[in-house]
């Protein structure tokens, strides 16, 4: 009797690589929103953006210079020292005062980040949702 050959199957099983691919599916999607930390902020770009206009008696500044002190000016105004509690109960009584209220941050270019990130943590105890940070456009830094 003659014994019937058989071709070598040449198939290869995808289901074990479907199921690697689903667990890491799912592991990216529970993962990427907890990478991104940190205050959420509104960067204006220097040269493209137009200057904001808004109404004076419902924008706040705060200064930050080299030493890392901080300046509080409210809508018109005059600029005062303020600590770091101050600054969180003042923008707080702006608030409820102003509910539009636009805050900006303006650092002194030599100021370290961290006494910049510390305002935007203040600013975000205090309920401000969107910060807009203070920036000099190019003809303005020529002149200086």
């Amino acid at each position: 009797m003659a014994r019937k050959r058989r071709k070598p199957m040449a198939e290869i099983n995808v289901v074990p690589y479907i199921d690697v691919m689903m667990v890491l599916l799912v592991i990216f999607m529970i993962s990427t929103p907890l990478l991104t930390q940190g205050v959420k902020v509104d960067l204006p770009q220097a040269e493209e953006t137009e200057a904001l206009d808004p109404k004076p008696t419902e924008t706040v500044i705060v200064k930050v210079d080299v030493q890392g002190s901080y300046y509080l000016t409210i809508g018109l105004g005059k600029e005062q020292p303020v600590d770091r509690t101050a600054l969180v109960e003042q923008i707080k009584n702006q608030l409820l005062v102003t509910p539009k209220l636009s805050v900006l941050v303006a650092g002194d270019k030599d100021v370290q980040y961290v006494y910049i990130m510390d305002v935007l943590a203040l600013l975000s105890q205090a309920g401000i949702p969107n910060v807009g940070l203070m920036t000099r456009t190019l003809d303005e830094q020529t002149q200086h």
